[in-house]
């Protein structure tokens, strides 16, 4: 069965609840629903073989849980004799015979239908009498894995839940980043331990603090899996919306993972996985959020903690928290002598150059930079997440660096690298293609500057060249006749004070002597100028498009004049065709 095929048919349950319920409302049952004859499907090849193993583990009074996990080779299991095709051979005790059949599901499966607040929507399906052509609909799908895939499920989710937010106007990209995207920062944080990644039985952790619907985490398992079968890689991950919560965690149940490792709250403020480290973290935390929410806790804890806690470094401005989960994805590496990590996040221009010296965005750039973890920085095309056309960029953050990328920072502008749609999604109008993927990994994995077309795509800087130190220029103050005005009292007795009126700042390069910028950029202008020292600052920023402009000369005056004639020409025979 195709993805349409199933997401159509899928759909279809819509037209049974139009009427019951607010459109916005139906991912509420179906999405349940969805997973549930998921579920049910992936059990059904061992359900008689679970229940005699029940049968017989109960007389001989043992626990039976480890047999029976063993017994359905899945991490879940069912103890009820329903199924959901029995399930509708009981139109009389539909909601009761429900009620039964998710009970006998093992604990971790309980707790995603608690987060789904599944029963109240079985109270309300039986209030408008429509719970058994629901649970009917449900079981003539075929979901087992031999017909729909778990990349397959896991596209259908968030197509479902994209669909469910643009019809409840929510903010569809909060949820899940689209693939394709997933698979390129997959590949940019794996490329470079491609060796190690190939010996049997390694294995390795992954973590996404933003889990949204396992996405992520779904693209890793399956590129290690297709690389190496005998690898393993144990996620973990949080995510504060309910539904996809809920997702996630039957989505990595069927793959085997331990659904403990994916944990429900705002990461912000209640860490799910407090002084855990991991070998390789992705997110794609949301743009331009404001913190309000956390701020009390989150600057408790930069105060508090400094660098022992996540926000050492400095706390963003309370508009866009996406920097925070920098920050917090910073105090998960491991460290460099226990084998170190590799991270992709995605973030907005923002972080980039907001904020001056000083500021909290520019102390996270300057902790970064000084203590070499950008690896990468690569620029996307606009319009292709769900719920934005603006540019985005990815960082890759290690810090076990490679001998060749020490002390340097790669920009990447991929930002022309993409395909149209055949359909737009949202704000989701272009796609990149696989061959793009491998030029972009390619120029990363190359470490090489590199053009096309005549235009730099790949450009590698020193972490410096970043830096700047902001210093503050003053003038002196004088008197209505233009005397200088000196300082009467304390330590700078007797020098000019300072005219806050003509006071200036300058931002000097870090690969400049401050000394030798002021002689020849102040001086010449403002003989009496000095610099207080005092005052300065250091400071980071990254100008991503400034480093990738090609200027384009303007025309030539005569062929803009020729051109211009000739329009003109045009118009004054038209007028005469007009007056004739």
């Amino acid at each position: 069965m195709n993805q349409q095929t199933l997401s159509a048919f899928i759909w279809s349950v819509a037209d049974l609840l139009r009427g019951d319920y607010k459109q916005s409302d139906y991912g509420k049952v179906i999405l349940p629903f969805t997973v549930l004859r998921r579920m049910d499907c992936v059990l059904d090849p061992t359900k008689a073989a679970v229940l005699a193993e029940l049968a017989a583990k109960t007389k001989a009074g043992v626990n039976p849980e480890p047999f029976l996990l063993r017994t359905s080779g899945q991490s879940f299991y069912n103890t009820s004799p329903l199924d959901m095709k029995k399930l509708v051979g009981d139109p009389d005790h539909i909601a009761q015979n429900l009620y039964s059949y998710i009970q006998g599901f093992s604990p971790a499966v309980r707790d995603i239908f608690e987060h789904f607040e599944f029963q109240a929507q079985v109270e309300r399906l039986t209030k408008a009498g429509l719970l058994y052509q629901v649970t009917e609909k449900f079981a003539q799908i075929d979901l087992h894995p031999d017909k729909v895939s778990n990349m397959q499920m896991g596209l259908v989710f968030e197509e479902l839940i994209r669909k469910f937010a643009e019809l409840s106007n929510e903010t569809a990209g909060e949820h899940f980043t689209p693939r394709e995207v997933i698979r390129l920062m997959v590949n940019l944080i794996f490329i470079e331990d491609d060796d190690v990644l190939s010996k049997p039985g390694v294995v390795r952790t992954m973590y996404d603090p933003t889990a949204g619907t396992g996405g992520m985490l779904s693209v890793a398992g399956e590129y290690l899996a297709e690389h190496n079968p005998q690898a393993r890689l144990t996620v973990y991950g949080q995510e504060l919306n309910p539904e996809s919560h809920a997702i996630c965690k039957a989505d990595m149940l069927i793959k085997g993972q331990d659904v403990a490792n994916i944990t429900f709250g705002n990461t912000l403020n209640d860490d799910g996985h407090a002084h855990k480290k991991f070998d390789y973290m992705l997110s794609n935390p949301p743009f331009g959020v404001e913190w309000k929410k956390v701020e009390k806790d989150v600057r408790k804890e930069h105060e508090q903690q400094g660098y022992n806690g996540r926000f050492g470094p400095g706390l963003p401005r309370v508009s866009d928290g996406s920097m925070l989960f920098l920050l917090h994805l910073l105090s998960k590496m491991r460290p460099a002598a226990e084998g170190g990590s590799r991270f992709g996040i995605v973030l907005n221009g923002s972080p980039l150059f907001t904020g001056g010296a000083g500021s909290g965005e520019s102390e996270i750039r300057r902790y970064v930079l000084e203590n070499d973890l950008v690896e990468a920085i690569v620029g996307l095309p606009t319009d292709m997440f769900y719920n934005t056309g603006i540019s985005t960029y990815v960082w890759i953050i290690s810090n076990r660096k490679p001998v060749a990328r020490k002390g340097k920072v790669q920009l990447i502008d991929a930002s022309g690298m993409w395909q149209k749609m055949r359909k737009s999604l949202g704000s989701k109008r272009k796609e990149i293609s696989d061959a793009q993927i491998d030029q972009i990994t390619r120029l990363f994995g190359d470490f090489v500057e590199a053009e096309l077309d005549g235009k730099p795509i790949s450009r590698i800087f020193r972490n410096e060249e970043f830096g700047y130190r902001t210093i503050t220029v003053e003038r002196p103050l004088r008197d209505g006749s233009g005397q200088v005005l000196l300082i009467e009292k304390g330590k700078q007795k007797g020098k000019p004070q300072p005219d806050s009126a003509l006071r200036d700042t300058e931002n000097v390069p870090l690969t400049e002597d401050v000394e030798e910028y002021f002689k020849r950029e102040v001086l010449p202008h403002a003989p009496d100028a000095w610099i207080d020292h005092e005052k300065s600052k250091v400071g980071y920023e990254i100008p991503f498009n400034r480093h990738f402009y090609v200027f384009t000369p303007p025309r030539p005056l005569a062929e803009i004049d020729a051109e211009l004639k000739k329009t003109t020409d045009r118009i004054l025979e038209m007028i005469k065709e007009l007056s004739a």
